[in-house]
């Protein structure tokens, strides 16, 4: 079992050019499905819970308990990384006193100095205790956790600034948005990406990761983003296959109505998703990672 910060495996991943994924985590199958697909790759992976997520689950402890006992009882041996996901302070604070390994304190929706000040703080609580820290400049579009983005771009002298806090990684807008992308998206601004990466040296962040095309996502990868965030894309594999389960009346052959085999075709479809993502965003095998450290 080896539950780690984040700090080293992004920035190897910036410099050598690919991306590790950041995979919500809903419950139960969605944890064992993301550590099974990391296992069988061979890759690091980070797993995430939003604060929504968290609070369904139960909190902070139970959530990194959960995913820690998984990892035990899996015999996941590739490295994982424990993360909050649009975290505010208190959740960041909260998180932290519950051994997340990396949290996101997001003050995207606060005044610009507020949520420098506020980043500064978080930053100091989170590295006393070997814990990386993601923070987020420019407004995501779209909706997490009741926070709604318009999905600006990022200012690239804020994202400086922020970078300057010690930060581990950062989460910029460059027109991308949370859940299902409109049919009349403009697509991500890459002039604006490579004004960010040519400004700052530490791993960016592409929020909103899924219904982006691969093509875009791929060149965003080669220009700097070392952390590609999906949770949409598993959620949408995971209503598709329970529900031709259930279309299918499989619910009622024999005890079909078991949760284990009702949930199992939704859990499998998780699976495949995050294997797929790790294949094209290029994931180094664990064995390539400490080279680049």
């Amino acid at each position: 079992m080896t539950l780690v910060h984040g700090t080293e495996i992004f920035a190897a991943a910036r410099k050598g050019h690919y991306a590790v994924g950041a995979f919500n985590t809903n419950n139960l199958e969605w944890t064992r499905a993301i550590l099974s697909a990391a296992q069988e790759k061979n890759v690091p992976v980070l797993i995430q819970t939003s604060m929504g997520a968290a609070k369904y689950m139960g909190g902070y402890e139970l959530c990194q308990q959960l995913i820690a006992a998984e990892m035990k009882s899996m015999a996941i041996t590739v490295p994982v990384i424990i993360h909050l996901d649009h975290g505010n302070y208190e959740a960041a604070k909260e998180a932290i006193a519950a051994g997340y390994n990396s949290v996101m304190f997001d003050g995207h929706d606060l005044p610009f100095e507020e949520n420098l000040a506020k980043t500064k703080e978080i930053v100091e609580l989170a590295h006393a205790k070997g814990i990386s820290v993601e923070a987020e400049v420019g407004s995501i579009g779209g909706e997490e956790d009741g926070i709604i983005g318009e999905g600006e771009l990022a200012d690239v002298n804020e994202a400086k600034q922020l970078a300057a806090t010690g930060i581990d990684f950062l989460a910029a807008g460059i027109g991308n948005i949370h859940g299902q992308y409109p049919a009349n998206w403009k697509g991500l601004h890459f002039d604006r990406l490579q004004e960010l990466a040519d400004a700052i040296s530490i791993p960016l962040v592409l929020h909103g990761g899924s219904g982006i095309p691969q093509d875009q996502v791929e060149k965003a990868i080669s220009m700097g983003v070392a952390k590609l965030n999906i949770n949409t894309e598993c959620q949408l594999a995971f209503a598709k296959a329970t529900r031709e389960y259930i279309l299918a009346n499989k619910d009622q052959e024999g005890k079909g109505y078991d949760p284990r085999k009702l949930l199992a075709p939704g859990t499998q479809a998780i699976k495949d998703t995050v294997e797929e993502i790790i294949g094209w965003m290029g994931t180094r095998p664990i064995k390539l990672v400490p080279e680049e450290l």
